[in-house]
């Protein structure tokens, strides 16, 4: 962060509160002209601080109201192994996320269903047959405390 300036920082504050801010809006918020504000914005992306910009969309409205958390052992933690597997998992339109972990399982991943109902379907077609997987230990989300945290600046 050693490039960044505090008006840096603060355009991306604003943005990350809500992608659709204006550049005259946020040249006022940072206190320079709409052109040297539109070019610090350009020089962010380009420069990879900002990655896109998305519309935060309401799972339940979309039939996707259940959020599951899944822990995945596999059964060899060989690089094949790991790589098969992780192709597999980014074609599961399911699932939103997934990590490689350190631990007692080796991927955590998240995943938005329609509701309970759908889960063991979800599980038998999706997650279950994916390369390697042994075991896996779900949690279902009850609340959502602190859903899409800003990043801290």
């Amino acid at each position: 962060m050693t490039n960044l300036d505090n008006v840096d920082l603060q355009l991306l504050r604003l943005l990350q509160e809500d992608g659709r801010r204006t550049t005259l809006d946020l040249a006022e918020c940072v206190g320079l002209s709409p052109t040297g504000t539109s070019q610090r914005v350009k020089r962010l992306f380009r420069e990879g601080y900002i990655k896109a910009v998305r519309a935060v969309l309401d799972p339940q409205k979309l039939g996707r109201g259940t959020l599951v958390f899944i822990e995945v052992r596999l059964d060899q933690t060989a690089p094949h192994v790991f790589d098969r597997f992780a192709k597999a998992v980014t074609k599961a339109p399911e699932v939103l996320e997934c990590h490689m972990v350190v631990g007692g399982f080796d991927y955590l991943v998240k995943a938005r269903i329609a509701d309970m109902a759908m889960f063991q379907d979800f599980l038998q077609r999706v997650i279950l047959p994916l390369p390697g997987v042994r075991e896996t230990h779900t949690y279902a989300s009850v609340a959502d405390v602190k859903p899409d945290a800003l990043l801290p600046l």
